[in-house]
C-alpha cells in the first residue's frame, strides 16, 4: 500500500484511492448518518463548502450509499428479531429466493452465504405468531426449508466499520 500527498494542504495523503480526510467524513458519518455539514466541518477542519464538495463526490463515486436512520423498533411494534437460515427444497430449482421473497416486507436483509444454507434473513415482527405466519409465507413464497434464530437482546447494533489507513 502507497501513500501519496494531496496536495490540498490539509495533510492527508491517498492510501487506496481515498484521502485520509475522505476517510474521516466516512468514519464520521458511520458512526452518525445524520450529522450535519457543519459538525462535519468542525470535526475535519475545513469549511462546509469543502466538506459538502467532498461528500457529494464521495456519493458520486459510490463510497457513500445511504444513510441509515436508528430506529427503535420496539416503539414501532417490532420488538422481534430473527435470523431465517433458508435452503431450497429442490436443489436444482432456481437460485430466485431473493426476488421471490422481496415482497415481504418483514424481511430487513437477504445475506447469501456459504455452508448448508443458500442464504440467511434478518427479519423483524411484532410477535412469535407474526413470525410463524412470516415463515409460513417465507416458505411457500420461495419453496424453501427454514431454520430460525430468535434474538433474545443486542448489547450493540449499526457499529460504524473500522475503516482501515
Amino acid at each position: 500500500m502507497t501513500t501519496s500527498g494531496s496536495g490540498s494542504g490539509h495533510g492527508g495523503g491517498t492510501v487506496c484511492g481515498v484521502e485520509e480526510i475522505d476517510r474521516r467524513i466516512v468514519t464520521l458519518l458511520a458512526a452518525d448518518g445524520r450529522m450535519s455539514f457543519t459538525d462535519l466541518a468542525k470535526e475535519t477542519g475545513l469549511s462546509v463548502s469543502a466538506v459538502h464538495q467532498r461528500v457529494r463526490r464521495l456519493e458520486k463515486r459510490g463510497v457513500l450509499r445511504g444513510y441509515a436512520a436508528l430506529i427503535d423498533y420496539d416503539e414501532i411494534g417490532l420488538p422481534l428479531t430473527a435470523f431465517v437460515s433458508i435452503k431450497p427444497i429442490d436443489p436444482a430449482a432456481a437460485d430466485d429466493a431473493p426476488d421471490r421473497l422481496r415482497h415481504l416486507t418483514a424481511i430487513e436483509s437477504c445475506h447469501s452465504v456459504a455452508g448448508d444454507e443458500s442464504y440467511i434473513l434478518k427479519v423483524r415482527v411484532a410477535s412469535p405468531s407474526a413470525l410463524e405466519d412470516l415463515l409460513n409465507q417465507i416458505r411457500a413464497s420461495a419453496n424453501v426449508s427454514t431454520r430460525t434464530t430468535v434474538v433474545l437482546s443486542t448489547p450493540y447494533d449499526y457499529r460504524p466499520p473500522a475503516i482501515a489507513p
